[in-house]
């Protein structure tokens, strides 16, 4: 699957609007539960509706089963993280929420697991998520200006407090790796 011809240089377009309107130059840090309070969504640790021992039951079954999941109640969005996550991960993982949010994205499978129906994305979509997620988080030009100043792929995600896979990903896959080597 790949995303739609175009979806990149909006993605980043949007991005650059969005840090914009959060008063944030192209190479600061964004915090996505700031760009969460900005878009009204409210954002809740789901050790705050469960156990937490239930939820260390449900990794140990399998692994990453849950980790962040938006939901829509009496027309509010609440993105509800796991605090079993690093902050890295819940950055990600509450930018890829938010990236659902923003691109308007709708619940429309139907998937189980475990017996239990629940509603999901598209794959499409899905792949939008983490493409514009990721975007929100490390635009190319935060990138490009890392890459000039010959920060690490660990470096970066320190610095903007991701996940370390997460910067190799879009080092990756905005050709900054690339564009970087060429010098």
């Amino acid at each position: 699957m790949t995303l739609r011809r175009g979806f990149k240089a909006e993605a980043e377009r949007e991005a650059a609007r969005v840090r914009k309107e959060l008063g944030l130059a192209s190479h600061d840090r964004l915090d996505p539960r700031d760009l969460a309070k900005h878009l009204s969504v409210s954002i809740v640790d789901s050790g705050e509706l469960v156990d937490v021992t239930e939820l260390e039951d449900l990794e140990r079954l399998q692994a990453f089963a849950f980790s962040a999941a938006t939901f829509e109640i009496e027309q509010r969005k609440i993105i509800v993280v796991s605090p079993l996550r690093n902050t890295g991960r819940q950055n990600s993982d509450i930018a890829h929420e938010l990236a659902h949010v923003m691109l308007k994205h709708d619940l429309s499978e139907i998937r189980e697991v475990d017996g239990m129906p629940f509603r999901t994305c598209k794959p499409d979509e899905e792949e939008e998520a983490t493409a514009f997620g990721g975007t929100l988080l490390l635009p190319r030009p935060l990138l490009l200006s890392a890459a000039r100043r010959q920060a690490s792929i660990e470096q970066i995600a320190n610095q903007y407090d991701v996940t370390v896979e997460m910067a190799r990903f879009r080092y990756n896959t905005t050709g900054v790796a690339k564009q970087a080597m060429s010098r």
